[in-house]
């Protein structure tokens, strides 16, 4: 999953990015408003993690623009001000939920886990592909009865792969939902984290799920 961080402290927002990029996020992060709305209009995101007090627009301005351009992906309010209105404009504005300064990274990725599984018909809390199974809240991966160990990495990408099973996804998308925007290296990543991930979610058990499509991409078989 892709995520973008809007915080305009330095200390906190190095924080923010590396405990999402530990948990296995691709990860964009910009400091003020409008450096804000032009990512959320150029980048698909999964979630947006948003401080309320940015250099303007402001975080529920932000919040307000993304809403009425129909751009709908959840948004988790940060703010170091605890008081009432203060969260009942944040929602009002359309933020999906909200967490007071300071805060555990544990709670902050929680809340994060529950906000990209709520909606069932496109992000469902268990997600199958045959006997594979990928737990988004759990971040569990079985076959059958077979607990698989994924890097965080490696996890996100067949997040990714799950959550559209059947579909051919070129590099170039895959780059974007599991790296991120600052990634430059070579599309050669993709190759080699998808070597890893057969080495363990296909190959033991005598399976092909995650197919090479020659010149496209790859694609997840859910039947496979």
């Amino acid at each position: 999953m892709r995520l973008l961080v809007v915080e305009d402290d330095p200390g906190m927002a190095a924080l923010l990015v590396r405990g999402l990029r530990r948990e296995g996020y691709a990860v964009d992060a910009v400091a003020n408003g409008q450096d804000a709305l032009w990512s959320v209009r150029e980048n698909d995101y999964d979630g947006v993690i948003l401080d309320a007090m940015i250099p303007p627009p402001d975080g529920f301005e932000v919040c307000r623009r993304m809403r009425a351009e129909g751009r709908w992906a959840p948004v988790l309010m940060l703010t170091a001000r605890d008081g009432v209105p203060d969260r009942v404009r944040g929602l009002d504005v359309g933020a999906d939920d909200y967490l007071t300064k300071p805060f555990a990274i544990a709670e902050l990725l929680a809340r994060l886990r529950a906000l990209t599984r709520r909606d069932p018909l496109e992000r469902p809390a268990v997600l199958h592909a045959g006997d594979l199974t990928l737990d988004p809240g759990t971040r569990a991966v079985r076959r059958g009865d077979t607990d698989i160990r994924l890097s965080p990495k490696e996890f996100a990408l067949l997040h990714e792969f799950m959550r559209h099973p059947g579909d051919v996804l070129t590099r170039t998308h895959l780059i974007e939902h599991v790296w991120d925007f600052a990634y430059d290296g070579g599309s050669n990543i993709v190759d080699v984290y998808v070597r890893y991930l057969r080495a363990k979610v296909d190959r033991p058990f005598g399976r092909d799920t995650i197919q090479t499509v020659r010149g496209a991409g790859y694609r997840l078989d859910p039947g496979a």
